[in-house]
């Protein structure tokens, strides 16, 4: 039951016919984790304590930087030297109170990731290394849990959904992250966001995306990005997206899986490091 101050907060979602009500109550009863709060994730994590997620979990072991300040929006000048999570968390009430916040200052790794996805109805993943987003994504396959996962360049970004443990209308499996991206690009191929820079405003604009399709996933309104890659270039300020299926050969959810479990993904060779700060 939503409250009359809750029912006049979110009276703009509520008057739309694609949300209304029960789309709204779906929202309360959601529990969705945000891993990082970084670039990516602190506009996420905002609008979806703004839209009235019921329950926000946020996972990052880093403190708050004055170099963060560009982009990071959820936290502030006087935050500089707080643990994210925290400064985060802080934000969140500020903004809205109906919102239960789990903060989970930690590095994600093998050996706590799937305890983490596996508390949450949808996962949105705002890392900025790829050995992160395997991890993730890879945990979400064994968890069954739906994941929206976005990145950013220094001009250019994508957004995607994976459901990877469902199939598709035709029968065929959901593609994996792995399908889309096989393997990650050689070490020191993609410059950190230290050396090359990040456009503060381009990661509003997918953390903001982000937040966006975690809402549709919950209500169920619209064409989601199952199988959809959206493309940002911010310097044309175009918008594309590319299809992409199942790979029968990816080594996770393909005809003959070699990966069975986290450790497993960890050993094969994908992943450089264990886990990875998420910060973007």
């Amino acid at each position: 039951m939503l409250s009359p101050d809750e029912l006049e907060r979110y009276a703009r979602h509520i008057v739309l016919r694609e949300v209304g009500g029960p789309g709204q109550a779906a929202l309360k009863r959601a529990r969705v984790l945000v891993v990082g709060a970084g670039g990516l994730g602190a506009p996420a994590l905002l609008y979806l304590a703004a839209a009235g997620v019921g329950t926000l979990g946020v996972v990052d072991d880093d403190k708050v930087a004055l170099s963060n300040l560009q982009r990071q929006v959820i936290h502030d000048t006087p935050g500089i030297g707080n643990p994210k999570v925290e400064s985060a968390a802080a934000a969140i009430r500020r903004l809205n109170p109906h919102v239960t916040i789990e903060a989970h200052a930690t590095r994600l790794v093998a050996d706590n990731a799937l305890d983490l996805v596996g508390r949450y109805d949808v996962v949105a993943d705002g890392s900025d290394n790829f050995a992160t987003r395997y991890l993730v994504s890879d945990a979400c396959y064994f968890a069954k849990k739906p994941l929206v996962t976005a990145a950013v360049g220094i001009f250019d970004g994508t957004l995607t959904t994976v459901r990877a443990h469902e199939r598709a209308a035709d029968g065929t499996p959901n593609p994996s992250y792995r399908c889309l991206f096989p393997e990650p690009p050689p070490p020191g191929s993609v410059p950190a966001c230290a050396e090359a820079g990040i456009l503060g405003a381009l990661t509003g604009v997918l953390g903001s995306l982000m937040a966006l399709e975690v809402i549709r996933e919950i209500v169920g309104f619209g064409v989601g990005l199952v199988g959809r890659l959206l493309m940002v270039d911010a310097r044309a300020m175009r918008f594309e997206t590319l299809e992409y299926r199942w790979d029968p050969a990816n080594p996770l959810s393909g005809e003959r899986p070699t990966i069975r479990n986290l450790r497993e993904a960890q050993e094969s060779g994908v992943r450089s490091q264990e886990g990875s700060r998420p910060d973007s």
